[in-house]
This record gives C-alpha cells, sequence and structure tokens, in this order.
C-alpha cells in the first residue's frame, strides 16, 4: 500500500515538473486591477507599445487579448496581455510573460530568488500601469443613456484611416470644410461631427465622413471629394466625452460596455459631435463631444 501511494506521489510530482518546465505557455505572470475598460487599456496598450524601442505587436485575437515582443538587451520577451472585465466596472489586467531563450533557468530560478528576469517583468508592468493611470486622468465619459438623434443634411468628406489618425484627418479637412462652407455663403445647421461608416475593432482602421450640417439648397459648392448626405433620426445610445478628441474613441468603448450591459442591440458605428474648437486651446477637459451608438432596429 505505501509502494503505491509513493508511486502515486512519485507520478504526480513528475506531472507536475513536467508542465511547469515544459508545458506551462509563461515563464511569469504579473497582475493588476484597473478602473479602465478592456477597450481603453487595448488602445493604451498599443500606444505604449509604440513608445518602445522595437517592440512589436505581434497578435490580436480580440479586444483583450494581445501579444507583443518586447526586445531587452540581449533577450526578447513575448508579452500576453489578457483583460478581464470584472462586475464593479474594474478590469483585471494580466501579463503572462516568457523568455523562450532563457525559459528553463528562469522557471528554476523563480522559485527561490527574485531574478533579474523576475524584476524587469515587474517594472515593464508597472511602467504601464503609470502610463495607463496617467491617460485615465486626461478623459472623462459619462454614459446617459437611450435618446434619439435629430436629422441633419451634411456636407462631407470621406476619410478613412486609424482610430488614433481621426483627429488628424479632421484636423486636415476643417479647413477645407469651413473655407468652402464661408466662401459660398452656406449657412451651417450645427456642430462639425464625425460618422464612423466602418469599424474593423481587430485592426483599428475606420473609415468616416467628417462634417458639417448644413441647410439644404440648390447652390450648394461642389467640389473634389466632397459630399453630401442625409444623417436620419435615429434611436441611439448616448455619451458625453471630455478630453482631446484624439482619444473621443474611449467613449465609443463605454457605449458598447453600456449596451452589452443592459442588453442593447447596437451598431458599431459611432457618431460624434464636437461642441469645442480645438484650435483654441485651453483645458483639454472642458472640451466636449457628444457620442452617439446607433441602437438596432
Amino acid at each position: 500500500m505505501k509502494k503505491k501511494v509513493a508511486l502515486f506521489l512519485g507520478a504526480v510530482i513528475l506531472g507536475v515538473l513536467i508542465w511547469y518546465f515544459f508545458l506551462k505557455p509563461h515563464d511569469y505572470v504579473v497582475r493588476f486591477d484597473s478602473r479602465a475598460l478592456p477597450g481603453t487599456i487595448n488602445q493604451t496598450l498599443k500606444f505604449w507599445e509604440k513608445r518602445l524601442d522595437r517592440a512589436e505587436l505581434l497578435q490580436q485575437s480580440d479586444l483583450s487579448n494581445l501579444q507583443f515582443r518586447i526586445p531587452f538587451n540581449d533577450s526578447i520577451h513575448l508579452y500576453h496581455w489578457k483583460l478581464e472585465s470584472l462586475n464593479n466596472s474594474f478590469t483585471k489586467v494580466k501579463a503572462y510573460v516568457i523568455d523562450n531563450d532563457h525559459s528553463f533557468i528562469n522557471r528554476l530560478t523563480i522559485p527561490f530568488s527574485e531574478t533579474d528576469f523576475e524584476k524587469r517583468t515587474k517594472k515593464t508592468v508597472r511602467e504601464f500601469a503609470k502610463v495607463l493611470e496617467e491617460h485615465l486622468q486626461s478623459f472623462k465619459v459619462r454614459v446617459t443613456g437611450k435618446t434619439v438623434t435629430t436629422s441633419k443634411y451634411c456636407a462631407c468628406f470621406p476619410l478613412k484611416g486609424t482610430q488614433l489618425q481621426k483627429a488628424g484627418g479632421m484636423m486636415e479637412y476643417y479647413g477645407v470644410l469651413s473655407g468652402l462652407m464661408v466662401e459660398n455663403k452656406v449657412e451651417l445647421d450645427g456642430r462639425p461631427l464625425v460618422v464612423i461608416t466602418d469599424w474593423n475593432m481587430e485592426t483599428d482602421s475606420i473609415s468616416y465622413n467628417f462634417c458639417f450640417p448644413v441647410i439644404k439648397t440648390d447652390s450648394l459648392p461642389q467640389r473634389s471629394g466632397l459630399i453630401y448626405r442625409e444623417l436620419e433620426k435615429k434611436p441611439v445610445v448616448r455619451a458625453v466625452y471630455n478630453g482631446n478628441y484624439i482619444t473621443s474613441d474611449r467613449a465609443w468603448y463605454a457605449l458598447i460596455d453600456y449596451a452589452e450591459k443592459n442588453n442593447i442591440p447596437i451598431e458599431k458605428k459611432p457618431l460624434e459631435i464636437f461642441h469645442t474648437n480645438p484650435n483654441l486651446g485651453g483645458n483639454e477637459l472642458e472640451w466636449k463631444a457628444e457620442v452617439f451608438m446607433p441602437i438596432k432596429e
């Protein structure tokens, strides 16, 4: 009987050792909680990665799973970030890290001492957590619930780019649109707006119209690239965003989160109406945009 127990325990220990040294997909994991939504953390991770020397996004299987390659001296560390939404509007951030060239020695030494690999991993995750917290101080989003938009007739330029490039496209064409409207004495019917016509959440690429609402007449100006379109009255979920318009997409993720938690079927084609002219400067937290997500009918 004792021999059987010893053999069983030996098999269990051997199995654990085989899993730990050869099958476990990471060498080390670091966790922290954030009051940010997974979409905001996803975008901040990508922004932070671009600031690191020779770092590279390898894969994004979905909004909450990203893999990066980050070189450190003579080593290359693979970071698998997993974002888990918690019930209290917080997100648990997990960084699973492996150094393929030194994986065995890392796993052998980590249980007995704080290795350089462990210190580097903790420091890297702390640095990202700090960047994320600083970013959270730079904007505010408040979801107000369901409403209905008003219909508008708009002069628009269709544009393409990434979510991060959207504000640049707006700045480039703001002068073009405003000059065209002033030159032709076109009567405006509202504030500048953006309509997202396509959003690839895996690549962060968007197609969008940057528009000025106008009073429809038979003598509206024409030029290459300019289109006119009717924005129909629609049921939507609304949010108010305060902050730099470069990151107004943080409101998109807040609206998606709100819709999912309240079982509201939506189309992921947000509409943004901008109440502040960024060219005037000022405190960015006082910049205001209304952001709407259409409800499926």
